[in-house]
């Protein structure tokens, strides 16, 4: 069902945005009046990562009159496979510096606000005052679920997208949508299609798992496409609706989302009423895990100092990276052995764990391995302990060598 569109038209186009954004006014459904409203609207784009960078690159050229811009974050190598909107030379650059240099190189015409400090429940409301629709491309469950409460909170729309390896999702989120006879179409939020984060640490993230560059582009192209027919009410918007790609097999598929009547934020009896502790609701770790962490942490440099210890044969433990094979294959803790996370899942790690030794733990970041140490200590390897950090710390201090990703 189409929709009213969220803003009014600009009074007028120059003969300059005439001439830009022509071959938009001689599409029917858009016309000299959808340009003004696309001109007129103000659009929120959190992340200048993957998603939002092609996102903002053709909001840009579509003639947004302002974008803002949320990012904290700078620009890493590692960002330049997706992340388009950022080129060679911004590296070491705050991500929204450079993406509104990109924005303003593609189209001078738009007005760019930045936001770069981090989102959190004392700024995102004052941060999302005042704009018309949100683009939505962070990478975490905890900014996810703040997003969609400030913005139910505020009343504002938003567009969602995600992201893993060759797979990607949208929808638009708008619980408090009408239709053009104004009836209320009881559209469901974030909520409503995911009600509970997923249990700490069983979904990798992108810097995890990994995520093909040219999806970002394709999940990204889609959001740009709900928010223009959102801005001028053109066709029918993924309200109540999923889009799922799958890019190995080339397949789209659309799911209808419905209204949770016990849904916690806008079902019939609420229970979140206010922003709450994100961080807490979603954890990044397990209870299990981080109680196995207390006390049994070590840093890098301990590490180091072990791994010396055991050269000289002063030391006998055993140091188990429990990443996944391809991860092991960039870099890696010298004298480790490779033993999957999901074989610790199973079981089937405890197996090959000697039973003398001590066993000493590390993945990327510290996460997996802390979800890891809780199996094995639950197994009765008492005395083992997991790095904080991982290997990303062990690349940053020990051994700067060795590639990161």
């Amino acid at each position: 069902m189409s929709l009213p569109p969220l803003v009014e038209p600009a009074d007028e186009l120059t003969i300059d945005e005439v001439r830009r954004y022509s071959r938009h006014l001689i599409i029917p459904d858009v016309g000299m009046s959808g340009q003004k409203r696309l001109k007129n609207a103000k659009v929120l784009v959190i992340g200048a990562g993957g998603l939002g960078s092609p996102a903002l690159l053709y909001l840009a050229a579509a003639g947004v009159g302002t974008l803002g811009i949320a990012e904290f974050d700078e620009v890493d190598e590692s960002n330049l496979q997706r992340q388009v909107i950022h080129g060679q030379s911004d590296v070491g650059r705050p991500k929204a510096q450079s993406a509104r240099d990109s924005v303003l190189e593609i189209n001078p015409l738009v007005n760019v606000v930045l936001h770069e400090g981090r989102l959190d429940n004392d700024n995102v409301y004052s941060v999302f005052e005042g704009y018309d629709l949100i683009i939505d491309g962070t990478d975490n469950f905890a900014t996810r679920y703040m997003v969609n409460d400030a913005a139910y909170f505020l009343k504002i729309p938003y567009v969602w997208g995600s992201i893993y390896r060759f797979d990607g999702q949208a929808s638009v989120f708008f619980p408090h949508a009408v239709d053009k006879d104004g009836e209320s179409l009881n559209a469901p939020c974030y909520r409503c299609l995911y009600p509970e984060p997923p249990p700490p640490g069983m979904v990798p993230s992108c810097a995890e798992g990994g995520v093909l560059g040219v999806l970002c582009a394709s999940i990204g192209s889609i959001q740009v496409n709900e928010g223009i027919k959102l801005l001028t009410g053109a066709g029918e918007p993924l309200v109540g609706k999923l889009m799922i790609y799958d890019a190995l097999e080339m397949e789209y598929r659309k799911l209808k989302v419905r209204k949770d009547p016990n849904c916690a934020l806008c079902g019939e009896n609420p229970t979140v009423t206010e922003l709450i502790d994100y961080d807490a609701f979603c954890g990044a770790v397990s209870d299990e895990a981080a109680e196995a962490a207390v006390g049994s942490t070590i840093s890098v440099g301990q590490l180091e100092t072990m791994l010396k210890e055991r050269e000289e044969g002063q030391a006998d433990f055993v140091l188990v990276d429990v990443r996944e094979p391809n991860e092991f294959e960039i870099n890696r803790i010298p004298g480790s052995v490779l033993i999957p996370k999901g074989d610790f899942l199973n079981g089937s790690a405890l197996e090959k764990l000697p039973s003398d030794k001590q066993i000493v733990l590390h993945c990327k970041s510290g996460v997996r391995s802390a979800e890891c140490l809780a199996i094995v200590k639950g197994a009765g390897y008492e005395n083992a302990v997991h790095v904080g950090g991982g290997v990303v710390a062990w690349v940053n201090q020990i051994d700067p060598s060795q590639p990161s990703y």
